[in-house]
């Protein structure tokens, strides 16, 4: 498994002495002091968690397979609930506390992920692996406040899992392992459905693998969903569940005012997130397939919470390391800017909206449409096949 250390000069016993990368150093302690200052307001949606884990699980009544029924407010995955269930042992607020400290911690570790991925994705194209490491070091600063805001803040554990596998899910990608690669987005979506828009990744496979790649996805995503739907008839409301539509929300400035969740917005997140997705894929950007599917999530959104923002963060980290070679990394402190930034500065909700609007359009126009550098690898510049030693080797 990756870690924070690397390998540097031989030990005198044919082993390598790890050594420990300065930006993450850096990264660590930016993610420590977020940490320590949201902390003590956190865990507001936990008990969210808990619920859902006590209902799957049986220890309150009126859950088990009719938990999405009796319960449609809980828009979130069996997996999350069974995840939870590792902290049920402990007293309810060790367990939130160490639920936070573990889901931060997991930021950090996505961090070295995008960093070892994306210098294995670029190995062999002249790619200067200390920039490398600069531009992870500039995108991480930007994306530890967000990730804080959905792991500590609001302990969404069912978004931190969805990111998280989404994230491994890319690491298995290029290294061209097209089952790992399925599950693991299978797993995204069991987490949290709207991680569905992720699945265009796998057309960024070989196409002799889109076969059994997209039936296992299919089948990991049937076997944690359907026992719900089968068990209870009644399951299927939970996905008409409506929300308030708040005046921040972009679906404002398409004329939608009505004071919930339209019947369609729904269905239209997911197909437009598939469709932007397989496009970017058609065109070489498999890279932007993240950010265009929470671009499509919070442009349609009726609600506006700032932890949605996370997923646009970890969408810009992979398109600006992995599928751009500029040193600084705009996208991402532009999202932390436009979409955070405006939420805690600008007091007008229509203004905020139509700046949320503004970032979506612009930032999905720019992966689908501005000129990129070609990629080594196959015909989406996902290479077929890699080795460990190419990942141990990278330097980044």
């Amino acid at each position: 498994m990756d870690s924070l250390a690397g390998t540097g000069p031989d030990d005198g016993r044919g082993g390598r002495q790890p050594r420990v990368r300065r930006h993450h150093i850096l990264l660590t302690l930016w993610a420590v002091a977020w940490f320590a200052v949201v902390s003590p307001h956190g865990g507001v949606s936990w008990h969210y968690v808990r619920t859902g884990e006590q209902l799957l699980l049986g220890s309150i009544p009126g859950g088990g397979l009719a938990l999405y029924a009796n319960h449609p407010e809980l828009q979130m995955g069996p997996v999350s609930f069974l995840a939870a269930g590792l902290f049920s042992p402990f007293p309810p607020a060790i367990g939130e506390a160490l639920a936070e400290g573990l889901m931060s911690a997991l930021g950090l570790y996505m961090l070295v992920l995008v960093g070892r991925t994306a210098a294995d994705h670029l190995l062999g194209s002249g790619t200067n692996h200390r920039r490398l490491q600069q531009r992870v070091l500039i995108a991480g600063l930007a994306f530890i406040p967000m990730w804080t805001e959905v792991a500590v803040r609001f302990a969404h554990l069912d978004d931190v899992l969805a990111l998280f596998f989404t994230t491994l899910a890319v690491r298995t990608l290029v290294q061209g392992r097209a089952i790992p690669t399925a599950l693991l987005l299978a797993l995204a979506v069991d987490s949290k459905p709207w991680a569905v828009n992720f699945l265009p990744l796998l057309l960024a496979l070989p196409r002799s693998s889109w076969r059994p790649a997209l039936l296992t996805a299919a089948g990991a995503i049937g076997v944690a969903w359907l026992p719900f739907y089968l068990g209870d008839l009644s399951s299927l409301a939970a996905a008409k569940f409506t929300i308030p539509n708040q005046p921040a929300s972009s679906l404002r400035w398409f004329g939608v005012h009505s004071a919930a969740t339209p019947w369609w917005d729904r269905p239209a997140q997911t197909g437009l997130g598939l469709a932007l997705g397989a496009l970017a894929v058609r065109r070489g950007r498999w890279a932007g397939v993240v950010l265009l599917g929470a671009d499509a999530r919070i442009l349609l959104d009726p609600s506006v919470y700032t932890y949605y923002t996370a997923a646009i963060l970890l969408g810009t980290l992979l398109w600006d390391t992995l599928g751009q070679r500029r040193l600084v990394p705009w996208w991402s402190w532009s999202a932390l800017i436009s979409l955070y930034g405006t939420a805690l500065l600008v007091p007008s909700p229509s203004a905020q909206g139509l700046i949320r609007l503004g970032f979506v359009v612009v930032s999905s126009a720019f992966v689908l449409c501005a000129p990129s550098r070609p990629t080594r690898g196959g015909r989406h510049g996902v290479p077929q096949q890699r080795g460990r030693h190419a990942l141990a080797t990278s330097g980044s």
